[in-house]
């Protein structure tokens, strides 16, 4: 049995950033860059009117002909004297011999002229060449996480396509005889399948959209059989199953398709029976079918290697530092997971904490860390922990 931190850096050492591909950019979202972005043009590519007024040759003369009209679109070139200006809109290009945009509410309209009522300074409202980025200059470093934002910006440029890490295919598998699928009347012994939509939710949720969905009976040969379909993923997903059990088949379904064992069992609660492995080209996350330990066990191990995998420069967990409210035991000499709710950095432990209980993971914000030496935690006393739950 190894500790959190050992199981943490197996996992390093053994998910690796999955191969780059070109994608169309409207389809990129949520991805990582796999190269840095250089601007292919200057932004903006010309002299451009921040404002709807009239451009003219700054000087002493305060009263202009109106000779012309530039609106968005028109690449229309002027000969402007210095008494001469052209009415322009907001996002025309300026003419060349013009320097200066005067707003429409500091002139007076009479006839085919303007009477300048305020003089702007000398370039005013004029947006020159590559003022937000010029050409040759990076726009967005690898690594990257693409936005909404990020593809607005990149249209800016006309690019079309990115060159980003792939996305991990997943394949969820969950097992066991006793689930039952929610939406019918509950039979004897049986127990509604929570597992799956909370995995798969979570999966989505944080981007990971190529999620297979496969359920299995408890029997050797069908499990076998399962997890060599699910192994034509980047990474599988297995729920329940991997115990000692007369009827816990994964690890032996596992061994019989040739999945290397990296670790099984951690010194931790909940959680202890996590198996983690790997095929030629496949991550193996067995994870206890307890809902508590299996969510816990998704969002302290898969997690972080599902974004090394598709190349999020921020895999490591993302702990904070909060204060007790209420003396806290560990009796269990493991490293506890447990939930609570954090609120300006003050952490209230809930009552319910066990391996089959969801409740607290519902209505908590806070998965709390008690380090295996700890066997009582004072109030005020600092720990660390992961925010969850939080929009």
């Amino acid at each position: 049995m190894i500790t959190v931190s050992e199981a943490l850096d197996l996992i390093k050492t053994h998910a690796n950033q999955l191969p780059s591909v070109k994608r169309p950019l409207r389809d990129s979202y949520g991805s990582y860059l796999a190269e840095e972005i250089l601007a292919p043009i200057s932004l903006p590519s010309f002299r451009q009117s921040a404002m709807d007024g009239y451009a003219f040759r700054k000087g002493e003369i305060e009263e202009l002909e109106v000779i012309g009209e530039c609106k968005a679109g028109d690449a229309t070139e002027f000969e402007i004297r210095e008494n001469q200006a052209v009415r322009i809109f907001t996002g025309a290009r300026v003419p060349d011999q013009a320097d200066t945009v005067i707003i429409q509410e500091h002139v007076e309209v009479n006839g085919g002229k303007i009477s300048i009522q305020k003089m702007p300074e000398k370039s005013t409202n004029v947006r020159e060449v590559g003022e937000q980025i010029q050409a040759g200059d990076q726009v967005l470093p690898a690594g990257t996480r693409i936005n909404e934002s990020i593809i607005g910006f990149l249209t800016s440029f006309g690019i079309t396509e990115v060159l980003v890490i792939s996305k991990p295919k997943i394949t969820l598998i969950v097992t066991g005889n006793e689930l039952q699928e929610a939406g019918s009347p509950l039979r004897p012994g049986s127990i509604y399948e929570s597992n799956a939509i909370m995995l798969e939710s979570a999966l989505k949720s944080r981007g990971f959209d190529s999620v297979q969905l496969l359920k299995v009976v408890d029997d050797l040969e069908a499990t076998k059989r399962t997890i060599a379909y699910g192994l034509e993923s980047d990474l599988l997903l297995i729920s329940g199953g991997i115990s000692v059990g007369d009827y816990d088949f994964v690890q032996e379904a596992l061994q019989a398709n040739r999945v290397q064992e990296i670790f099984y069992k951690i010194n931790q609660k909940p959680g202890k029976p996590l198996w983690f492995g790997k095929s030629d080209k496949t991550l193996v996350f067995a994870l206890p079918g307890n809902p508590a330990s299996s969510l816990t066990c998704f969002l302290i191990y898969a997690l972080s290697a599902l974004k090394i995998m598709s190349g999020n420069p921020d895999y490591d967990l993302n702990f904070q530092t909060g204060v007790l409210k209420h003396r806290t035991f560990n009796k269990f000499g493991k490293t506890l997971f447990i939930l609570g709710t954090e609120k300006n950095g003050q952490l209230e432990i809930y009552p319910k904490q066990a391996s089959s209980m969801l409740i607290s993971y519902a209505l908590g914000n806070a998965l709390v860390l008690v380090p295996a030496e700890k066997e009582i935690l004072e109030p005020g006393e600092s720990v660390l922990f992961l925010p969850i739950n939080r929009s």
